[in-house]
């Protein structure tokens, strides 16, 4: 049987974009929150507002770039958000920690794509967390980059990754209606995710929403 692709609508920032994203077809929804450097940021009321009304079984994932786990802890049981997105590569025992203290969150590690190397990290966090979401952030150097460039990458080095990991994997990375199907086609992921391609003047725009959905569907 094949597997359907899932469906992750990021930079949620209200909950008509919400609304609008669920009724397209969306399986989850990604709230960035005010910390992590990058797009779509919004505040964690605003965040927790959305959470709130989203129906079962749609997800929400709560983006959030602080390095341990209790800290992590306190912004989802302030956000309500049922799935956290860790945006940086933060010390696997943190996770653990977040484990603990908050077993029934669904824990996602964001592997930002520089090159081979990014395989190198499933064995440091694979055993901590429940998949993995490939993007193409720079998480070193002065000008750190922890998402929503609207950048792609190597889709081999992606591939690899998909092949090599038992968790399942989101691809995120400058996808759009137009190159998304050649993206599941080259990595077979679980899934995939988007921020900037889906919106128009940084607001989610119904027409490219629809034709990423389809284009989704239709590979």
């Amino acid at each position: 049987m094949t597997q359907r692709t899932r469906i992750k609508i990021c930079c949620i920032s209200s909950l008509a974009e919400a609304e609008m994203a669920i009724a397209a077809g969306a399986d989850a929804l990604g709230m960035v929150a005010a910390a992590p450097p990058g797009s779509g940021q919004v505040d964690d009321a605003t965040i927790r507002a959305i959470t709130a009304e989203v129906p079962p079984p749609i997800a929400t994932f709560l983006l959030s770039s602080h390095l341990t786990g209790l800290a992590i802890a306190d912004h989802l049981r302030h956000c309500g958000a049922s799935t956290i997105q860790i945006v940086d590569h933060i010390d696997p025992s943190e996770i653990a920690v977040l484990a603990v203290a908050l077993p029934a969150v669904r824990r996602v590690q964001v592997i930002h794509v520089e090159g081979p190397s990014a395989l190198e990290l499933i064995p440091r966090y694979e055993p901590y967390v429940h998949a993995f979401l490939l993007d193409s952030g720079k998480p070193g150097g002065t000008m750190r980059e922890l998402g929503g460039t609207g950048r792609t990458h190597d889709w081999d080095v992606s591939r690899a990754f998909v092949k090599a990991t038992r968790r399942p994997v989101f691809l995120a990375g400058g996808l759009t209606p137009l190159n998304v199907g050649e993206a599941i086609a080259r990595v077979r992921p679980f899934g995939v995710d988007l921020c900037s391609g889906v919106r128009t003047g940084g607001r989610l725009d119904p027409v490219k929403l629809d034709a990423f959905v389809a284009a989704v569907r239709a590979a």
